[in-house]
This record gives structure tokens, C-alpha cells and sequence, in this order.
């Protein structure tokens, strides 16, 4: 890869949640791995260096790792833009701080816009009255927000969802940017082994995905091409020697996660 843009940085696989259609399969019991903050700072330096522009911290809940505001400030110091994908179920202040500097983003999942519905998805009751609450916190202090609306009617534990009413509810709350999904054969959300028509077909042109345990994919959703691991050669030597073989076809559009390069010469989504 030559033409990097954008990386996904996954930081963490602990979650607050177990939603039931989870790509990372993450949930309470998920832990950092074995990457350090020293680790991560090495990441995010040689993403720049390569030319990336932007990079998007995710998990699990990146709002759990506890140096998330060093990772993002480190970032912003090198002269990326950053985007940090949350299930805003918790923000404490000095997050609020973080994300409201020049240069960030937020991003989040909805799912219904009934208590009852949102909560099914997601395993934890009150989540949906926290989360709404902070993507109006979120707003109010004028910080960019996207939201993602996940189908995931063919889900068990759900039936037909209010899907319409989940975007009608974003919008009036303010969001502008909200954009929709269906249920990813990843993670919890497989019925089998995963299978590469669940990929856009853009894998490894300008984007990359880094997990907790130093794994480098092309892909967030493609978890199981490994290109090698940070903690036993460094990101451009991975790069500049790893062949990427893409699916000969395209398959969705990666939005809900955001950045990666879906089309030939399409900016990062942030």
C-alpha cells in the first residue's frame, strides 16, 4: 500500500455493551491487549508519516481506554484529523474536553428510536437515554457528530425495526449526518464464517485497521487478513512488502465505520 489515508485504530475491546450484531464481538469482558500507549503512539506517528490524513478510534468503547485523550491529542499533533467512534453511553469531563478540540469528530450507533427496541440491541437497560442524552450534550457544545442506524432486524431478539423512526429522531435532535446499515455477517453478527462478500471490494487501497492486539487488517471488517503485527514489525515495513488481495467484487459500502475508501479517490468520511 502507497497511498494510505486513513487508519482505524481500534484501541481497546472492552465494552460497556453487548450489542448482538458486534463485528469486534466486544462486550465487559474485552481487555486493551497488548498494545501499550507507547505502542499506540508509534501507530499514529508512522500513519502520519505515511501521508495519512485522518484516523478514527474505535473498539470496543474507546471512551474506556484510559489514555484516550493523550492518543487523540498525539494525533492531532502530527496533523491528523480525528474522528472517535463511541457508543456515548458514558463521557466524563475531561473527555468533553478532548473532544471538543479543533480538529475531532464523534461518531455513534442508533438503533431505534424506543427505549425498548435500542436497548434490545444493545443488552443494557438506561443505554438509550444515555446515549441520546449525549449526542445532545455532544452537539450543544457545537462538537461534529455523525450517527449510524443499524439494521439488524433479522437479529433474534429483534423484529421489524423502527429504523425510519430512529433517523427521524436523530434529526430532531440536530444531526444532519445519519446514515444506514444493515447487519454485517461479522463478529456476532456471522451465522458462519465470514465471507468476503461482507466487503465493500476496496480493501487495502488508503486504509488500515489496527486491533488491541497489534494485528494490522485492511479492514475492520476484515479481520481475518492478517498483513502482520505491530509488535513484530513496524507499520510501513508491513505496508511496503504485505500483497492485498481484494474481493473480486464489491460488496457494501463500509459507512458506518466511516473513513475507509470505498471508491477510487474518495476522501476519508469524516
Amino acid at each position: 500500500m502507497t497511498d494510505l489515508r486513513f487508519a482505524w485504530l481500534e484501541i481497546t475491546g472492552k465494552c460497556q455493551l453487548s450489542c448482538t450484531h458486534c463485528y469486534a464481538d466486544s462486550g465487559p469482558r474485552g481487555t486493551e491487549g497488548a498494545m501499550t500507549t507507547r505502542d499506540w503512539f508509534r501507530v499514529i506517528d508512522h500513519t502520519a508519516e505515511l501521508g495519512a490524513r485522518s484516523v478514527q478510534f474505535i473498539g470496543g468503547e474507546p471512551t474506556l481506554h484510559p489514555d484516550l485523550p493523550s492518543l487523540v491529542d498525539r494525533a492531532l499533533d502530527a496533523g491528523l484529523t480525528v474522528e472517535v467512534f463511541s457508543n456515548l453511553v458514558h463521557v466524563g469531563p475531561r473527555l468533553w474536553d478532548t473532544f471538543s478540540r479543533p480538529g475531532v469528530r464523534l461518531a455513534t450507533s442508533y438503533y431505534s428510536d424506543t427505549a425498548a427496541e435500542h436497548e434490545a440491541v444493545t443488552g443494557r437497560r438506561g443505554s438509550h437515554a444515555r446515549t441520546r442524552a449525549n449526542i445532545a450534550e455532544a452537539l450543544s457544545r457545537d462538537i461534529p457528530l455523525r450517527a449510524g442506524v443499524i439494521d439488524v432486524s433479522s437479529s433474534a431478539r429483534i423484529g421489524r425495526q423502527r429504523t425510519h423512526a430512529a433517523q427521524a429522531d436523530l434529526a430532531s435532535l440536530g444531526v444532519t449526518a445519519v446514515g444506514v446499515d444493515r447487519l454485517r455477517g461479522i463478529g456476532r453478527g456471522a451465522n458462519a464464517s465470514p465471507d468476503r462478500d461482507q466487503l465493500c471490494g476496496r480493501c487495502g487501497h488508503g486504509a488500515v485497521a489496527i486491533s488491541p492486539t497489534g494485528e494490522v487488517w485492511p479492514c475492520v471488517f476484515a479481520r481475518w487478513m492478517s498483513l502482520g503485527n505491530i509488535l513484530d514489525t513496524d507499520l510501513p515495513t508491513i505496508l511496503s512488502t504485505t500483497a492485498i488481495t481484494s474481493p473480486a467484487t464489491a460488496g457494501p459500502s463500509c459507512w458506518p465505520q466511516g473513513g475507509g475508501s470505498c471508491a477510487p479517490n474518495d476522501p476519508p468520511r469524516l
